[in-house]
């Protein structure tokens, strides 16, 4: 069913980009309906308008918070065109039909960022505005909405096409953008009254968020698959190489997640498929990044390496002689970068920029959502409490915590073996925490080739059940373990580590990563 544009009404907070589209209108006859700012302009711009107080003949009030809301004007919007009954009152009333409403909202999102003061952000709450879409939307077989400026373009196609009509599945796609916009801007209310009582799991749960981009596929290619972010891609700049993919962001989020746990501006992280396979502090760059290729160089192949520094010619000529998906780090020199891009497909990511400012962790299955408060916190010295007679010092004590960090980052069940600060050996994943030790001492064996009277430190994220996990880490040459208390077996625990001259630290939070 094809309609005819006879009448506007044009109310918009962001008024760039509106001449292309009046010019069109008027060109084909629109009269054209507007509110105070937007009404200036409009006539500033050379076209004709009638204000909107003048054609309700009832004044804007209360500092503009009455404007649009008018039965008037809602009349002229919800009226079924080809409904006797409508077309009886509104003539009977003197309202005239509205077939195009044009308004986008006052910034509220641009408002939170810029403002602290809570009344100034009340007032940047639209209330006509979304009034009018609504209902624009809800009428829109007879009614055009268009409510971002991003639409305009195509309304003026639209127009020039069907010479001043426009097609019932044009009006019907604009309607669910129009309740997608609405729905949005709501949410971002709810989410600020929200924060601001900090109540964390409410009744009812709404979230939005932004297409970021399509990605190939999703962890399979039959897979379809997206990503969205409230702020666009959480500022993750991608500087070259093939678009991310679904695994691709996975490991990214892994890898910050681990970064995010290392002194600043030191340390590497190598990440495959969501788990640390190499993490090693090192002031020196290079050498940082070579600790944490051996601890696993099998597994690195094709991964992702990030860095927790800014990324420097030499250390991007030592990553570039092996294969890997992803480099990140916290920008990158104009020679190193240049080296980098050489190789097409290699994706090149900035994460100078990245704040972590999410609270929650999201899971979705089934039509059913967990939330849980993020497990990021730093740890101190506070956090844990020794266990055995063996006292470690200040530097064990710190290099069990690095261990333990890394721990807490790797698939449940985990175990990670370190010397100083860099990993030797991680098991992860595994249903039994004594195949995790086993796997974990096997890297380690396989791998290094470690020198007499090194300390090797261990991490579990979860309580041994059992002594015989413990019991075969000290057997394979480590002599401090970190693991959080709990189990009904701990006194045992702390006796072999006893018996054996263990350090044994235990941890007051258990970290599960599943």
């Amino acid at each position: 069913m094809m309609c005819k544009i006879r009448k506007a009404l044009i109310s918009v907070s962001n008024k760039e980009s509106l001449k292309p589209l009046i010019n069109t209108l008027s060109k084909h006859k629109v009269e054209i309906i507007s509110t105070g700012g937007t009404y200036k302009e409009i006539r500033k711009l050379g076209f004709k308008c009638i204000e909107l107080s003048e054609f309700t003949n009832a004044p804007e009030i209360l500092d503009g918070r009455v404007k649009t809301l008018h039965p008037k004007i809602y009349g002229g919007i919800l009226n079924k065109r080809h409904n006797k009954k409508h077309y009886k009152e509104i003539k009977n009333n003197n309202y005239e039909n509205i077939d195009l409403i044009i308004a986008n909202f006052y910034p509220f999102e641009d408002t939170l960022l810029k403002k602290r003061n809570h009344n100034k952000i009340i007032e940047n709450i639209d209330i006509g505005g979304p009034a009018m879409v609504r209902a624009a939307a809800k009428n829109y077989n007879d009614v055009v909405v268009i409510c971002n400026p991003n639409q305009y373009q195509r309304l003026i196609n639209e127009i020039k096409i069907n010479k001043g009509f426009t097609k019932l599945s044009f009006r019907e796609k604009l309607a669910e953008e129009a309740f997608m916009e609405t729905a949005y801007y709501e949410s971002n209310i709810f989410k600020y009254f929200n924060e601001k009582s900090n109540n964390i799991f409410p009744k009812k749960k709404i979230f939005s968020s932004k297409l970021v981009r399509q990605v190939r596929y999703g962890e399979n290619p039959h897979q379809k698959a997206a990503i969205y972010s409230k702020d666009y891609d959480q500022d993750i700049v991608q500087l070259s190489g093939k678009d991310l993919s679904y695994n691709n962001y996975n490991d990214l989020y892994s890898a910050l997640n681990v970064t995010k746990l290392l002194p600043n501006n030191k340390g590497v992280t190598i990440i495959k498929h969501s788990n640390p396979c190499g993490v090693s502090i090192n002031q020196n760059k290079i050498k940082s990044f070579m600790e944490a290729l051996e601890s696993d160089p099998i597994s690195a192949y094709g991964g992702i390496v990030s860095c927790n520094f800014k990324m420097n010619i030499n250390l991007a000529r030592e990553i570039n002689k092996i294969f890997f998906e992803i480099i990140m780090a916290k920008g990158f020199d104009k020679k190193s970068i240049n080296l980098l891009k050489k190789k097409k497909n290699l994706r090149i990511i900035d994460t100078s920029k990245f704040k972590f400012e999410g609270k929650l962790s999201f899971v979705s299955k089934y039509n059913s959502i967990l939330i849980q408060n993020l497990d990021n916190d730093s740890l101190s010295k506070k956090d844990f409490k020794v266990v055995s007679k063996r006292k470690p010092n200040k530097e064990t004590l710190n290099k069990l915590i690095f261990a333990f960090n890394v721990c807490r980052n790797v698939k449940s069940n985990a175990i990670v073996i370190t010397n100083d600060y860099k990993t030797i050996g991680i098991g992860s994943g595994q249903p039994s925490r004594l195949d995790s030790c086993q796997i974990a001492i096997n890297k380690m064996k396989k791998f290094q080739k470690l020198k007499k009277n090194k300390e090797l430190f261990a991490a579990s994220d979860a309580f041994f059940p059992f002594v015989d996990g413990i019991e075969k880490l000290v057997q394979s040459g480590v002599s401090a373990v970190i693991q959080p208390s709990g189990s009904k077996n701990d006194k045992e625990i702390i006796k072999f580590a006893n018996l054996t001259n263990t350090i044994l630290v235990f941890s007051k939070t258990r970290h599960f990563n599943h």
